[in-house]
């Protein structure tokens, strides 16, 4: 039999006759079609000892009290529950108030929840979680204070984005990524990556250009800091990226060229064959998560500076001017590296002899 998804009066008449006949609950669920916890919450909820119903079969399992059950009682309290539409708490009053004062000042839902716990914290009222005033924006968006959304959320969205995108987008990762796999992913990077005690691993990523349609290449040594940037003259189809990634991995020797850890772009989709040919194992990250390539999320920070989001062509801009940009960064001492520069590090490393 089909789960019921909402008990009906007539689903539970049939709970009234089968528990009045003292079956169990998992008989019970299985005659209705619903789980058994489904039928333990119906009879748990509306049952007749709640309501001044006198239990018709006494002791029963065990010496415990059995409680009598009424389908139709049971239908109208459960109408009643789904009554709509229900009051929300942002919908008007001093707390709406302090809420939309905070957003004003651009401050997060999640932000707001916490300074209302703590400046108001002996008055439950004024309280509110995070995802209550997500809804009521986005339900707001829809009519009168449509500017809200513009105004107070940083990403300027007009709807409620589902919090297992996470989980989604791994999913999605297994379903249409098939260069996704158990070898490449990020768990599978030895310990020596992720303490940094060995040279020669680096983090890479695009760059993104004006409207999307130019990128760069950019890598970063994980221990030393290192910048190493490359021109895509054509796309950034896989093969056209991994040949830029080998062209700037051959400026160093093999030693200090170990792994690259990158995202879950289709520009790494050829990685097999990468590192077939250059000996370079490749790691991808998990979605959504720029942390685990944070040496190079920083480093992309740091290029805006010369590379204006949004304002970027870089068809425009050639190996020889990416050459200069990476050299000003190399060349700028980092308190990581004790204010030495990652030339300076990357040097030690190349003076170092070599096992």
């Amino acid at each position: 039999m089909a789960r019921a998804h909402v008990l009906t009066l007539g689903h539970r008449q049939v709970i009234e006759r089968l528990w009045g006949q003292g079956k169990t609950f998992e008989q019970i669920a299985g005659v209705v079609g619903v789980g058994f916890s489904s039928v333990w919450r119906e009879i748990e909820r509306a049952n007749s000892s709640r309501h001044g119903v006198k239990n018709p079969l006494g002791a029963v399992r065990g010496g415990l009290y059995r409680w009598g059950y009424r389908a139709d009682w049971a239908q109208t309290k459960a109408d009643s529950r789904r009554g709509r539409p229900k009051p929300r708490r942002l919908d008007d009053g001093r707390l709406r108030q302090q809420v939309v004062e905070w957003l004003a000042r651009r401050w997060s839902p999640r932000q707001i929840s916490m300074a209302l716990r703590r400046d108001f914290a002996g008055v439950p009222e004024m309280r509110v979680s995070h995802e209550a005033i997500y809804q009521s924006i986005y339900l707001q968006a829809r009519g009168s204070l449509r500017e809200l959304v513009d105004d107070a959320l940083r990403t300027g969205r007009r709807r409620r984005r589902s919090q297992s995108r996470a989980a989604q987008a791994a999913r999605k990762a297994v379903r249409g990524r098939p260069w996704v796999t158990e070898e490449v992913h990020i768990s599978a990077r030895p310990a020596e990556v992720a303490d940094r005690a060995v040279p020669g691993h680096w983090e890479g990523d695009l760059l993104i250009g004006r409207n999307g349609t130019s990128a760069i290449v950019t890598l970063v040594e994980r221990k030393t800091r290192y910048v190493l940037l490359g021109a895509l003259v054509e796309d950034r189809t896989s093969p056209q990226v991994l040949a830029v990634v080998c062209d700037l991995f051959g400026r160093l020797p093999t030693h200090l060229v170990r792994s690259l850890t990158w995202d879950q772009g289709a520009e790494l989709a050829d990685h097999a064959r990468f590192t077939l040919t250059s000996g370079c194992r490749v790691y991808l990250c998990d979605p959504h998560s720029p942390w685990q390539r944070g040496s190079n999320e920083n480093t992309n920070g740091l290029l805006r500076q010369y590379f204006p989001k949004g304002r970027t062509d870089f068809r425009t801009v050639g190996q020889t001017d990416l050459d200069t940009v990476a050299v000003e960064l190399n060349g700028r001492p980092r308190e990581t590296l004790g204010w030495d520069t990652p030339a300076e590090a990357l040097d030690r490393l190349l003076l170092a002899p070599t096992a």
